[in-house]
Protein backbone atom coordinates (compact mmCIF):
# COMPACT_ATOMS: atom_id res chain seq x y z
CA UNK A 1 0.00 0.00 0.00
CA UNK A 2 1.19 3.59 -0.48
CA UNK A 3 2.80 5.34 2.44
CA UNK A 4 0.10 7.16 4.34
CA UNK A 5 0.91 10.78 5.05
CA UNK A 6 -0.88 13.47 6.94
CA UNK A 7 -0.79 17.23 6.84
CA UNK A 8 0.48 19.06 9.89
CA UNK A 9 -1.14 22.25 11.03
CA UNK A 10 -0.27 24.73 13.71
CA UNK A 11 -2.38 25.56 16.72
CA UNK A 12 -5.99 26.29 15.85
CA UNK A 13 -7.93 29.03 17.58
CA UNK A 14 -10.93 27.99 19.64
CA UNK A 15 -13.98 29.62 18.09
CA UNK A 16 -16.65 28.14 20.37
CA UNK A 17 -16.93 25.62 23.14
CA UNK A 18 -17.84 22.91 20.62
CA UNK A 19 -14.63 23.56 18.67
CA UNK A 20 -11.34 22.24 19.96
CA UNK A 21 -7.72 22.64 19.01
CA UNK A 22 -4.62 20.58 19.39
CA UNK A 23 -0.96 21.44 18.99
CA UNK A 24 -0.38 18.37 16.81
CA UNK A 25 -2.24 17.80 13.51
CA UNK A 26 -5.83 18.96 13.47
CA UNK A 27 -8.61 16.53 14.43
CA UNK A 28 -11.68 16.59 12.21
CA UNK A 29 -15.34 15.87 12.97
CA UNK A 30 -17.24 13.80 10.43
CA UNK A 31 -19.70 14.87 7.77
CA UNK A 32 -23.34 13.85 8.00
CA UNK A 33 -25.76 13.47 5.08
CA UNK A 34 -25.59 16.44 2.77
CA UNK A 35 -22.19 17.51 4.10
CA UNK A 36 -23.31 18.61 7.56
CA UNK A 37 -21.05 18.13 10.54
CA UNK A 38 -22.96 15.34 12.21
CA UNK A 39 -23.77 11.70 11.67
CA UNK A 40 -20.32 10.23 11.15
CA UNK A 41 -19.33 7.00 12.80
CA UNK A 42 -16.17 8.54 14.29
CA UNK A 43 -15.62 11.95 15.79
CA UNK A 44 -12.71 13.74 17.37
CA UNK A 45 -12.88 14.46 21.07
CA UNK A 46 -10.56 15.62 23.81
CA UNK A 47 -9.92 17.33 27.14
CA UNK A 48 -8.31 20.67 27.91
CA UNK A 49 -4.97 20.72 29.74
CA UNK A 50 -5.77 24.13 31.24
CA UNK A 51 -3.35 25.91 28.91
CA UNK A 52 -5.69 26.44 26.00
CA UNK A 53 -4.71 23.22 24.24
CA UNK A 54 -6.62 20.00 23.89
CA UNK A 55 -5.30 16.45 23.98
CA UNK A 56 -7.53 14.98 21.30
CA UNK A 57 -8.64 11.53 20.30
CA UNK A 58 -7.74 11.31 16.63
CA UNK A 59 -10.74 10.99 14.33
CA UNK A 60 -10.86 8.13 11.83
CA UNK A 61 -12.94 7.89 8.64
CA UNK A 62 -15.22 10.79 7.76
CA UNK A 63 -17.63 11.04 4.84
CA UNK A 64 -18.63 13.85 2.49
CA UNK A 65 -22.12 12.99 1.23
CA UNK A 66 -22.86 16.34 -0.41
CA UNK A 67 -22.98 14.71 -3.88
CA UNK A 68 -24.99 11.70 -2.75
CA UNK A 69 -28.56 10.81 -3.67
CA UNK A 70 -31.21 12.16 -1.32
CA UNK A 71 -34.92 12.07 -0.62
CA UNK A 72 -37.26 9.67 1.14
CA UNK A 73 -37.18 7.17 -1.73
CA UNK A 74 -33.37 6.97 -1.97
CA UNK A 75 -31.66 3.84 -0.74
CA UNK A 76 -28.37 1.90 -0.66
CA UNK A 77 -27.23 -0.24 -3.55
CA UNK A 78 -26.68 -3.99 -3.23
CA UNK A 79 -23.68 -5.60 -4.89
CA UNK A 80 -24.91 -7.32 -8.04
CA UNK A 81 -22.33 -10.11 -7.92
CA UNK A 82 -21.97 -12.55 -5.05
CA UNK A 83 -22.09 -11.56 -1.41
CA UNK A 84 -19.52 -8.77 -1.60
CA UNK A 85 -19.64 -6.23 1.23
CA UNK A 86 -17.29 -3.48 2.41
CA UNK A 87 -15.01 -4.29 5.37
CA UNK A 88 -16.80 -4.80 8.67
CA UNK A 89 -13.85 -3.49 10.68
CA UNK A 90 -10.62 -1.62 10.07
CA UNK A 91 -7.69 -0.01 11.87
CA UNK A 92 -7.04 3.72 11.78
CA UNK A 93 -5.55 6.44 14.02
CA UNK A 94 -7.45 6.75 17.28
CA UNK A 95 -5.36 8.20 20.10
CA UNK A 96 -2.68 10.74 20.77
CA UNK A 97 -0.36 9.70 23.64
CA UNK A 98 -2.34 11.82 26.13
CA UNK A 99 -5.64 10.49 24.84
CA UNK A 100 -4.50 6.87 25.19
CA UNK A 101 -3.48 7.56 28.77
CA UNK A 102 -6.88 9.16 29.45
CA UNK A 103 -8.58 6.10 27.98
CA UNK A 104 -6.58 3.35 29.70
CA UNK A 105 -5.87 4.66 33.20
CA UNK A 106 -9.55 4.71 34.33
CA UNK A 107 -9.83 1.09 33.17
CA UNK A 108 -6.80 0.11 35.23
CA UNK A 109 -8.04 2.10 38.22
CA UNK A 110 -11.40 0.33 38.19
CA UNK A 111 -9.56 -2.97 38.82
CA UNK A 112 -12.27 -4.80 36.90
CA UNK A 113 -9.92 -6.43 34.40
CA UNK A 114 -7.68 -8.22 36.93
CA UNK A 115 -4.27 -7.25 38.33
CA UNK A 116 -2.34 -9.47 35.90
CA UNK A 117 -3.87 -7.85 32.81
CA UNK A 118 -3.49 -4.37 34.29
CA UNK A 119 0.18 -5.05 35.02
CA UNK A 120 0.77 -6.32 31.49
CA UNK A 121 -0.85 -3.19 30.10
CA UNK A 122 1.23 -0.89 32.32
CA UNK A 123 4.38 -2.73 31.31
CA UNK A 124 3.37 -2.35 27.65
CA UNK A 125 2.41 1.32 27.55
CA UNK A 126 4.09 2.88 30.60
CA UNK A 127 7.18 0.93 31.55
CA UNK A 128 8.67 0.58 28.09
CA UNK A 129 7.40 -2.79 26.84
CA UNK A 130 6.15 -1.16 23.63
CA UNK A 131 6.38 2.47 24.60
CA UNK A 132 7.44 4.42 27.63
CA UNK A 133 4.88 6.79 29.12
CA UNK A 134 2.41 6.19 26.25
CA UNK A 135 4.97 7.50 23.73
CA UNK A 136 4.60 11.07 24.95
CA UNK A 137 8.13 11.77 23.77
CA UNK A 138 6.80 11.25 20.23
CA UNK A 139 3.68 13.41 20.60
CA UNK A 140 2.92 15.06 17.27
CA UNK A 141 5.01 12.49 15.41
CA UNK A 142 2.37 9.79 15.03
CA UNK A 143 -0.73 8.18 16.53
CA UNK A 144 -1.87 5.09 18.36
CA UNK A 145 -4.05 3.06 16.00
CA UNK A 146 -6.97 0.91 17.12
CA UNK A 147 -9.85 -0.95 15.53
CA UNK A 148 -13.19 0.50 14.42
CA UNK A 149 -16.36 -1.39 13.52
CA UNK A 150 -18.11 -0.11 10.41
CA UNK A 151 -21.40 1.54 11.28
CA UNK A 152 -24.28 -0.92 10.91
CA UNK A 153 -21.99 -3.98 10.97
CA UNK A 154 -21.81 -4.39 14.76
CA UNK A 155 -23.44 -7.83 14.68
CA UNK A 156 -21.47 -9.11 11.69
CA UNK A 157 -19.08 -11.95 12.62
CA UNK A 158 -16.45 -10.32 10.39
CA UNK A 159 -16.43 -7.34 12.72
CA UNK A 160 -14.46 -9.61 15.05
CA UNK A 161 -11.62 -9.99 12.53
CA UNK A 162 -9.76 -6.99 13.94
CA UNK A 163 -8.13 -8.61 16.98
CA UNK A 164 -4.80 -6.78 16.96
CA UNK A 165 -4.10 -4.69 20.06
CA UNK A 166 -3.47 -0.94 19.97
CA UNK A 167 -0.28 -0.11 18.05
CA UNK A 168 1.79 2.97 17.22
CA UNK A 169 2.44 4.29 13.70
CA UNK A 170 4.85 7.15 13.02
CA UNK A 171 3.74 10.01 10.80
CA UNK A 172 4.43 9.14 7.16
CA UNK A 173 5.07 5.46 7.88
CA UNK A 174 3.00 2.53 6.68
CA UNK A 175 1.21 0.47 9.35
CA UNK A 176 2.63 -3.00 10.09
CA UNK A 177 2.46 -5.34 7.11
CA UNK A 178 0.85 -8.11 9.16
CA UNK A 179 -2.34 -6.06 9.65
CA UNK A 180 -4.42 -6.43 6.47
CA UNK A 181 -7.31 -4.46 7.96
CA UNK A 182 -5.22 -1.26 8.27
CA UNK A 183 -6.98 1.52 6.38
CA UNK A 184 -6.00 2.10 2.73
CA UNK A 185 -7.46 4.23 -0.07
CA UNK A 186 -9.16 1.13 -1.49
CA UNK A 187 -10.76 0.36 1.87
CA UNK A 188 -11.96 3.97 2.05
CA UNK A 189 -13.54 3.51 -1.39
CA UNK A 190 -15.28 0.37 -0.16
CA UNK A 191 -16.56 2.15 2.96
CA UNK A 192 -17.85 4.96 0.74
CA UNK A 193 -19.64 2.33 -1.38
CA UNK A 194 -21.78 1.47 1.66
CA UNK A 195 -22.74 5.14 2.00
CA UNK A 196 -23.95 5.54 -1.60
CA UNK A 197 -27.66 6.37 -1.88
CA UNK A 198 -29.50 6.27 -5.21
CA UNK A 199 -33.04 7.36 -6.16
CA UNK A 200 -36.06 5.10 -6.37
CA UNK A 201 -36.73 3.38 -9.68
CA UNK A 202 -40.46 3.82 -10.22
CA UNK A 203 -40.91 3.81 -13.98
CA UNK A 204 -43.39 5.68 -16.15
CA UNK A 205 -45.90 3.32 -17.75
CA UNK A 206 -48.38 3.63 -20.61
CA UNK A 207 -51.11 2.69 -20.03
CA UNK A 208 -50.52 3.97 -16.49
CA UNK A 209 -51.75 1.98 -13.51
CA UNK A 210 -54.24 -0.21 -15.39
CA UNK A 211 -53.45 -2.06 -18.59
CA UNK A 212 -55.09 -4.81 -20.66
CA UNK A 213 -54.25 -8.44 -21.37
CA UNK A 214 -52.07 -8.80 -24.51
CA UNK A 215 -51.64 -5.04 -24.76
CA UNK A 216 -47.97 -3.92 -24.85
CA UNK A 217 -47.27 -1.66 -21.87
CA UNK A 218 -44.54 0.89 -22.47
CA UNK A 219 -41.99 1.61 -19.72
CA UNK A 220 -39.41 4.39 -19.61
CA UNK A 221 -37.27 6.54 -17.33
CA UNK A 222 -35.87 10.02 -17.76
CA UNK A 223 -32.22 9.62 -16.82
CA UNK A 224 -32.10 13.22 -15.60
CA UNK A 225 -33.53 11.69 -12.42
CA UNK A 226 -30.59 9.28 -12.31
CA UNK A 227 -27.47 11.36 -12.49
CA UNK A 228 -24.20 9.95 -11.12
CA UNK A 229 -23.85 10.19 -7.34
CA UNK A 230 -20.71 9.98 -5.23
CA UNK A 231 -19.43 9.81 -1.67
CA UNK A 232 -15.93 10.73 -0.52
CA UNK A 233 -14.34 8.97 2.46
CA UNK A 234 -11.16 10.24 4.05
CA UNK A 235 -8.85 10.01 7.02
CA UNK A 236 -7.89 13.68 7.42
CA UNK A 237 -5.14 12.90 9.93
CA UNK A 238 -3.38 10.86 7.24
CA UNK A 239 -4.28 12.99 4.22
CA UNK A 240 -5.77 9.91 2.55
CA UNK A 241 -9.00 10.06 0.57
CA UNK A 242 -11.13 8.09 -1.89
CA UNK A 243 -14.23 9.01 -3.88
CA UNK A 244 -16.68 6.32 -4.95
CA UNK A 245 -19.04 7.14 -7.82
CA UNK A 246 -22.16 5.30 -9.03
CA UNK A 247 -23.51 5.80 -12.57
CA UNK A 248 -26.74 4.23 -13.93
CA UNK A 249 -26.25 1.83 -16.84
CA UNK A 250 -29.43 -0.21 -17.30
CA UNK A 251 -32.97 -0.97 -16.12
CA UNK A 252 -34.36 -4.45 -15.50
CA UNK A 253 -38.14 -4.97 -15.68
CA UNK A 254 -39.65 -7.90 -13.77
CA UNK A 255 -43.42 -8.13 -14.47
CA UNK A 256 -44.33 -9.80 -11.18
CA UNK A 257 -45.84 -12.88 -12.85
CA UNK A 258 -44.68 -15.66 -15.15
CA UNK A 259 -47.70 -14.93 -17.37
CA UNK A 260 -46.02 -12.03 -19.11
CA UNK A 261 -43.51 -11.23 -21.84
CA UNK A 262 -40.84 -8.55 -21.43
CA UNK A 263 -39.47 -6.12 -24.02
CA UNK A 264 -36.70 -6.80 -24.80
CA UNK A 265 -36.94 -10.51 -24.00
CA UNK A 266 -34.08 -10.25 -21.50
CA UNK A 267 -36.04 -7.66 -19.53
CA UNK A 268 -32.94 -5.42 -19.49
CA UNK A 269 -33.34 -1.97 -21.05
CA UNK A 270 -30.08 -0.14 -21.73
CA UNK A 271 -29.55 3.57 -21.31
CA UNK A 272 -29.75 5.44 -24.61
CA UNK A 273 -28.67 9.06 -24.33
CA UNK A 274 -30.86 10.84 -21.80
CA UNK A 275 -33.44 8.10 -21.35
CA UNK A 276 -34.09 4.43 -20.70
CA UNK A 277 -36.81 3.08 -22.91
CA UNK A 278 -39.05 5.42 -24.86
CA UNK A 279 -42.00 7.52 -23.77
CA UNK A 280 -45.27 6.44 -25.33
CA UNK A 281 -46.82 8.85 -27.79
CA UNK A 282 -50.11 8.87 -29.66
CA UNK A 283 -49.98 6.71 -32.75
CA UNK A 284 -47.60 4.09 -31.32
CA UNK A 285 -50.28 1.69 -30.07
CA UNK A 286 -49.40 -0.95 -32.67
CA UNK A 287 -45.63 -0.63 -32.22
CA UNK A 288 -43.48 -2.83 -30.00
CA UNK A 289 -42.04 -0.80 -27.14
CA UNK A 290 -38.23 -0.83 -26.82
CA UNK A 291 -38.74 -1.29 -23.09
CA UNK A 292 -41.87 -2.67 -21.45
CA UNK A 293 -44.03 -5.68 -20.76
CA UNK A 294 -47.07 -7.52 -22.12
CA UNK A 295 -49.29 -9.29 -19.61
CA UNK A 296 -50.91 -12.52 -20.77
CA UNK A 297 -53.41 -12.96 -17.96
CA UNK A 298 -55.62 -10.71 -15.88
CA UNK A 299 -54.57 -9.81 -12.35
CA UNK A 300 -58.15 -10.51 -11.24
CA UNK A 301 -59.27 -8.49 -8.24
CA UNK A 302 -55.70 -7.64 -7.33
CA UNK A 303 -52.59 -6.38 -9.08
CA UNK A 304 -49.14 -7.53 -10.14
CA UNK A 305 -46.00 -6.16 -8.47
CA UNK A 306 -43.87 -4.88 -11.31
CA UNK A 307 -40.31 -4.44 -10.11
CA UNK A 308 -37.93 -2.00 -11.77
CA UNK A 309 -34.25 -2.30 -10.85
CA UNK A 310 -31.48 0.02 -11.94
CA UNK A 311 -27.95 -1.34 -12.24
CA UNK A 312 -25.27 1.16 -11.27
CA UNK A 313 -21.67 0.98 -12.45
CA UNK A 314 -19.47 1.83 -9.46
CA UNK A 315 -15.86 2.99 -9.56
CA UNK A 316 -13.43 4.96 -7.43
CA UNK A 317 -10.34 7.12 -7.41
CA UNK A 318 -8.22 8.13 -4.47
CA UNK A 319 -4.84 8.94 -3.00
CA UNK A 320 -2.08 7.38 -5.08
CA UNK A 321 -4.53 6.07 -7.69
CA UNK A 322 -4.10 7.59 -11.15
CA UNK A 323 -6.96 5.86 -12.99
CA UNK A 324 -10.50 4.85 -12.10
CA UNK A 325 -10.79 1.45 -10.49
CA UNK A 326 -13.88 -0.71 -10.46
CA UNK A 327 -15.98 -1.96 -7.57
CA UNK A 328 -18.85 -4.45 -7.98
CA UNK A 329 -21.89 -3.11 -9.80
CA UNK A 330 -24.72 -2.14 -7.48
CA UNK A 331 -28.49 -2.51 -7.88
CA UNK A 332 -31.49 -0.77 -6.35
CA UNK A 333 -35.11 -1.50 -7.20
CA UNK A 334 -38.69 -0.65 -6.32
CA UNK A 335 -42.10 -2.27 -6.79
CA UNK A 336 -45.22 -0.70 -8.23
CA UNK A 337 -48.73 -2.06 -8.65
CA UNK A 338 -50.04 -2.84 -12.13
CA UNK A 339 -53.69 -3.81 -12.60
CA UNK A 340 -54.30 -6.01 -15.66
CA UNK A 341 -57.84 -6.38 -17.00
CA UNK A 342 -59.37 -8.57 -19.66
CA UNK A 343 -60.42 -6.77 -22.82
CA UNK A 344 -64.21 -6.76 -22.87
CA UNK A 345 -66.03 -7.07 -26.19
CA UNK A 346 -69.75 -6.87 -26.96
CA UNK A 347 -71.32 -8.79 -29.87
CA UNK A 348 -74.38 -7.22 -31.44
Amino acid sequence: MPVLKHRKTGAVAVVASAVMMICAPQAFAGYGHGGSTNGSNTKASGDSDGKGNVSATAGAVVFDRSKNGSGDSAGPVTAASGNWTPPACYYAPKYTPDALQAYLEPIWSAESTGPQWDLEQRNKYVNGGVAKDFNKAKAGQGYWWDSYVTEGREGDPRALDCTKGIFWVDTGAAPPADIPEAITPEMLAQLAYAEIRVPSTKVDLAPAGTTKVNLPTWAWLDTARFRPVSVTASVPLLGVTATTTAEPVSLRIEPGTADAAAYPASGVCEIAGDHIGEAYAKGKAKETPPCGVKYLRSSGDGSYKLRATITWKIHWTGTGVADERSLPDGTFGADQDVVVQEIQSINR
